[in-house]
């Protein structure tokens, strides 16, 4: 079954390499990313990441001596290869945060939230509905203030996500092992801000949750 050894483990190292390069935690390399293959960004704001295809290039150079190394059963292999680098580091997180992880590293996000946002009749304010579902996996309470993003976060992007920090901060606490829902609803003053939606909804919604000097963006 086994043809070349040496290509072998050069594959299994390859892929570790990538997926230590780009493992997605504590924050998540594809956010902001446009353009991406597999686990690694290609392009984010009209600018190649260079990093990100370099991985790619290493991805592909580490698939390509797996099968090299294999007699039979390569294109099995291949795919079951896929599969696993894929799976691998969201249960190394979840156990990571179960057992070890304190404070807001501990905090996993579903990435099912949502936003809608209505400009009133007075052009000058905005209604702001955020929903989105947040779990503490260890054992003790953990508080931080949590902090909305544009998805390209770019000091020129039009704003929309971004329009709800204007009646933060948001402060909440979510206790040990609890999935808490979480549903702001406000009313915006945007007489002073340009480049922003007038009306709008998305399920791209970024953030950002701090805890003293630490952050982690979703």
């Amino acid at each position: 079954m086994i043809k070349n050894r040496t290509a072998l483990i050069s594959a299994v190292v390859l892929l570790a390499i990538c997926m230590f390069l780009f493992f997605p935690y504590p924050n998540n390399p594809l956010i902001g990313a446009t353009v991406t293959f597999m686990s690694f960004p290609i392009q984010a704001d009209d600018r190649l990441v260079w990093k990100g295809l370099v991985g790619t290039l290493l991805f592909l150079i580490a698939m390509a001596l797996l099968i090299y190394g294999l007699k039979k059963f390569y294109v099995v292999l291949a795919v079951l290869v896929l599969f696993l680098y894929a799976l691998i580091p969201v249960y190394l997180i979840t156990a990571y945060q179960e057992t070890i992880a304190s404070g807001i590293g501990a905090i996993s996000y579903d990435q099912k939230g949502k936003c809608a946002f209505d400009t009133l009749d007075d052009n000058e304010r905005m209604s702001g509905d955020c929903q989105l579902t947040l779990k503490n996996h260890s054992k003790k309470p953990v508080s931080f203030e949590l902090e909305f993003l544009d998805t390209g976060f770019g000091q020129d992007e039009m704003k929309m996500v971004s329009l709800m920090n204007i009646a933060g901060p948001f402060r909440m606490t979510i206790e040990g092992n609890r999935t808490e829902f979480i549903e702001l609803n406000e009313i915006l003053d945007v007489s002073n801000v340009p480049d922003r939606i007038y009306s709008g909804s998305t399920s791209d919604v970024h953030f950002k949750i701090i805890e003293g000097k630490k952050e982690r963006i979703f």
